[in-house]
């Protein structure tokens, strides 16, 4: 059986001298005052008695049928008091549990809104928007289509559209294996590598100072390239000067 620690024992010993000297009659005066004129109501000491009387009997029985002789010995030396439950059973103190609520209830304010319908009523805006910008500049403005191709004859200087033009440039200052290959895939890796790299959680531009320096050098890299290709290429792909020898550039 456990031990009841030491600091229990003084507590239950101090708690009953306590509640030993409050039940006690007060002593006559010279007055001749009785046990009578206490401050104690009689009721509540006949209340405190027949409470002794009865836990006294509880201990008392349980002692005899031996499921819990330690504390009824310690309940009869006036070490701890005795408190019984259903069918006699005694209750004892297992552990100190400070007060106070197991789970955080207080609601914290996040800087998060839904997808729906904040995030979907505004893209789907933008896609009709876009669709009906694109709808109007087409009726008025032409395709700037040429005339067939002419499997005969190729035209010079001969370029990619304006999205492969960086990659057009990088050929023409690489092997294709270093322009084709090895500087889009290292570009690829970094980018991927990014938000491992920078584990900052904040969604603030200012607090991500490494992610947005990263990815503008990448954006302004590609643009450099393609610039360079669309309006500093002329014919044989050489390099010129536009507002010298004209501009070879078409959408």
């Amino acid at each position: 059986m456990t031990e009841i620690p030491e600091h229990l024992r003084k507590r239950a010993s101090e708690a009953k001298k306590k509640a030993e000297s409050a039940d006690a009659p007060a002593p006559a005066d010279s007055g001749g005052g009785s046990a009578a004129e206490s401050k104690i109501p009689a009721h509540l000491l006949e209340r405190s008695k027949s409470a002794k009387t009865k836990d006294g009997d509880t201990a008392t029985a349980v002692a005899a049928t031996g499921g819990g002789a330690a504390v009824a010995a310690a309940a009869a030396t006036g070490d701890v008091p005795v408190m019984s439950g259903p069918q006699g059973h005694t209750q004892r103190l297992l552990t100190v549990v400070k007060s106070g609520s197991i789970q955080d209830i207080k609601m914290k304010p996040q800087d998060k809104v839904h997808t729906w319908p904040h995030l979907i009523v505004v893209e789907f805006g933008a896609a009709l928007f876009c669709t009906a910008f694109l709808t109007i500049f087409s009726i008025f403005v032409n395709a700037p289509l040429l005339e067939l191709a002419n499997v005969n004859q190729t035209p010079n200087p001969s370029k990619a559209p304006w999205y492969f033009m960086g990659l057009q440039e990088l050929l023409t200052l690489f092997h294709p294996m270093v322009a084709g290959v090895t500087i889009p895939g290292l570009g690829l890796i970094v980018l991927i590598l990014a938000p491992y790299i920078d584990k900052n959680p904040s969604n603030r531009p200012e607090d991500r100072k490494f992610a947005v320096s990263l990815f503008t050098i990448f954006l302004m890299f590609w643009a450099v390239l393609v610039i360079i290709g669309s309006f500093f290429r002329g014919p044989g792909f050489n390099f010129i000067f536009p507002w010298a020898d004209g501009l070879f550039f078409e959408l």
